[in-house]
């Protein structure tokens, strides 16, 4: 094994940069890198970034001794915060992951010629959207610059780089801005593989997942807008007027490195962007908040009141998997839209069954039974024999043998020259999909009347119906079964997700060179594309936060924050509870965060939860930080004490839109503080819903504002009625005013049982 093979992406972070000349700061990542090694020049080719715009780091190519002596720990890992030499943390560069119309009606957001939403329309005109993600298609009518745009902002700073299939004309005053970032990706991956037409070395797209994300956060409107007929109507983004810039870090088929996330973080914070949408992420174990690109990128940019939204990742629907969780970010959770496919079935024997799916043409085929017809007794990929499959209907459970995916199926389905394939599975995972043949859900039950007509009928057949675009006829929104779910698992005491929003088959603009299914032997083109996950859901937040923003251009991210979670809803269209999807039960915080965003009730919160810097300096003692490593990392307003106490602070003290105790072994009491953003003379009374064994106590139950007295604390004492441990138990806070609600989720673990006897079941059996 050489040299060379043993080097490794290393982030080095130095924290705030305190020398604010890019040049010095270079200098100095230099003279540390130079350490490392024998010579300035092999240094100079192992440094692949220079962090000096916004914040201080470098990336570089180091080997496990030097990335050791560079932090100062003479462990092989990953340290974090050692504090040497200015150095706050030293960690490998991994691989982050992408997360991959009606909606916007859907919330509330109605755009048509009778009636138009002013603040859609009127607002966003000087706010730039940063999009993080494969980068863009620019050609895509949501990008075009219509004829009532004003010039570029004078503010914007940002540039339109020219590369492979792309040049300076495909900015506009639409896209203002575009960057891409590979040296990080190159260095872990290897050489990008542009001779067959597999990516661009340049901004444009060659995945389809930034061109999707981008179009829903900022994309004008477009008429008459569909997927081969399918989801007709008006497509625009939320902030239709907002300009756009992107910052392609993602690479074909969506991998990301970290590297590449920061040096895009370090560009954007002083190119003018005002939010930042990023639908990716890193599965568990996390890593700790400065040793995570994504996380010190949006600390930076909270410091800046630059608003980051990140997607919380598709590891649903079990708990602590939801990513991106620093309470100076967004995280979003993705839901259903009233809107569904459904697709007649018509067994041989005139029995009718509705599934959902995307069949865009009537097809009639022989029907065969996958598991019978494989060599497994399963539809996995390989397995099923093409003599009995070719040109037919192939009916496939997911509970057969191992678990398989409908993708897997599909694939399977395709590769024996099946023509179409019908996917049995739980009907809390029921979703249509883009795929490479016309693939239709049915849940079990649906699925065994099915298979019994299939194994007593000597030649069966089915008949499959065009697929219909249905609106307002299920309860919607229901959390997505893949959606990732709470608690964090590195800071419980934040709720993450914080909100949820549209992420499940979302219409949104696509690469017209890519196959919408994304497999090359895919033979359509389209300029629409159905897309489904938490990577949806992101840059619907991110559009309503550019609203927000131009509508109250002086709101700290925090405020910001804390209008959606404390407007967000609960309940769906037929007005009972928000179920969470993947199971049949209400969903909870840890489902659904605070609730769905709710964009028109969020520009008039009445009473908003903010951070300040000292409340974040609170936040990090708790979480174990020293006075040291706080000042190397925050940028001090004057004044500004960033000393720990020197008793123990506790981490849900900060004043975050929701309230969660995740240890609950006594009466405890936590403290909120509010500002008035309404009417200057309101009076608020409160109401509490109890999480079930716990007394909850508000003081005071009653906050009179004026125009003299803007912010007003009040203390919640948690007190354990029950034994119990491990159990989180939910209710909320409302402060209400006659016209305002502002919600407070109240998330609770009571955990003092710290010796549960076990107990015989057979001497309590029914007599």
């Amino acid at each position: 094994m050489t040299y060379q093979i043993l080097l490794q992406v290393h982030i080095a972070y130095l924290g705030h940069n305190h020398h604010e000349d890019p040049v010095l700061t270079t200098q100095h990542h230099m003279q540390l890198l130079s350490s490392l090694f024998d010579s300035e020049d092999e240094a100079r080719d192992a440094l692949i970034y220079s962090y000096k715009h916004s914040f201080s780091g470098f990336a570089a190519k180091l080997n496990s001794t030097q990335a050791a002596t560079l932090s100062g720990s003479n462990s092989k890992g990953n340290a974090e915060f050692v504090g040497y030499e200015g150095v706050v943390s030293v960690f490998k560069s991994r691989l982050l992951k992408i997360h991959t119309t009606r909606s916007w009606d859907f919330m509330g957001l109605a755009l048509d010629h009778q009636k138009e939403t002013p603040m859609q329309i009127e607002y966003c005109e000087d706010i730039v959207v940063g999009i993080f993600d494969t980068g863009i298609w620019p050609e895509s009518d949501s990008f075009k610059e219509t004829p009532y745009m004003k010039p570029v902002p004078s503010q914007w700073r940002g540039v339109c780089v020219a590369g492979e299939q792309f040049n300076h004309t495909a900015c506009n005053k639409k896209l203002i801005g575009a960057r891409f970032y590979i040296n990080g990706y190159e260095s872990q991956v290897g050489p990008l593989n542009t001779t067959k037409n597999l990516e661009y070395r340049s901004p444009r797209d060659h995945v389809g997942h930034g061109t999707h994300t981008a179009s829903i956060a900022v994309g004008v409107p477009v008429a008459n807008a569909s997927f081969l007929g399918l989801a007709r109507g008006l497509a625009r983004g939320g902030a239709p007027m907002a300009r756009l810039a992107v910052y392609k870090i993602c690479w074909n088929p969506g991998f990301c490195a970290e590297a590449d996330i920061l040096a895009a973080f370090d560009d954007a914070l002083v190119d003018g962007v005002h939010v930042i949408s990023a639908s990716l992420g890193t599965p568990a174990p996390l890593p700790g908040f400065f040793a995570s690109s994504s996380d010190i990128g949006s600390f930076h940019a909270a410091q800046r009141n630059i608003v980051v939204v990140f997607s919380a990742g598709n590891a649903g629907p079990e708990p602590t998997l939801v990513q991106n969780v620093p309470p100076w970010s967004i995280c979003v959770a993705a839901t259903t839209i009233d809107r569904i496919f459904p697709t007649e079935l018509v067994l041989g024997n005139n029995k009718t069954i509705m599934g959902e799916g995307l069949a865009v043409e009537q097809m009639k085929l022989p029907l065969v039974e996958g598991e019978a017809s494989s060599t497994s007794g399963t539809c996995d990929i390989n397995q099923l024999k093409e003599k009995e499959i070719r040109g037919k209907a192939v009916l496939c459970f997911s509970t057969m043998g191992s678990t398989v995916s409908s993708t897997a199926a599909a694939i399977a389905v395709y590769l024996a020259g099946g023509s179409a394939l019908i996917f049995a599975d739980s009907p809390t995972r029921q979703e249509a999909q883009v795929s490479l043949l016309p693939t239709i859900f049915v849940d079990i039950s649906q699925g065994t009347q099915i298979l019994s007509y299939v194994q007593t009928s000597r030649a069966p057949t089915m008949q499959i119906g065009q697929t219909k675009t249905s609106v307002g006829r299920v309860p919607a929104p229901t959390v997505a079964y893949f959606s990732s779910r709470g608690p964090s698992s590195i800071a419980p005491n934040i709720l993450k997700p914080d909100i949820s929003a549209p992420g499940v088959n979302i219409l949104a603009a696509w690469p017209t060179n890519l196959p919408p299914s994304s497999f090359p032997v895919d033979d359509n083109r389209v300029k629409w594309n159905l897309m489904s996950g938490t990577s949806m859901a992101c840059p619907h937040v991110a559009g309503v936060v550019a609203l927000l923003r131009a509508a109250h251009p002086t709101w700290s991210t925090a405020a910001i924050k804390s209008a959606l979670m404390t407007t967000a809803y609960t309940v769906d269209t037929s007005l009972d509870k928000m179920l969470g999807g993947g199971v049949t039960k209400p969903a909870d915080p840890f489902d659904a965060g605070a609730g769905h965003v709710n964009p028109l009730a969020a520009l008039d919160p009445g009473l908003v939860y903010d951070v300040e810097t000292s409340d974040y300096i609170s936040f990090l003692c708790g979480m174990g930080y020293s006075e040291q490593q706080i000042r190397k990392i925050i940028s001090l307003p004057p004044g500004t004490n960033a000393t720990c106490p020197a008793y123990p602070v506790d981490t849900a003290d900060l004043n975050y839109p929701a309230i969660v105790v995740s240890n609950l072994q006594s009466t405890t009491t936590v403290r909120r503080t509010l500002r008035n953003v309404g009417w200057p003379n309101a009076i608020y009374f409160a109401s509490v819903v109890n999480p079930e064994g716990v007394e909850v106590m508000v003081w005071p139950r009653m906050m009179a504002f004026t125009k003299y007295i803007k912010k007003i604390s009040y203390h919640v004492t948690l007190t354990p009625l029950k034994n119990s441990k491990g159990r989180y138990d939910f209710g909320d806070i409302v402060w209400f005013d006659g016209y305002h609600h502002v919600r407070t989720p109240l998330v609770v673990c009571v955990n003092n049982t710290m010796n549960i006897d076990v107990v015989d079941p057979s001497r309590h059996q029914s007599i």
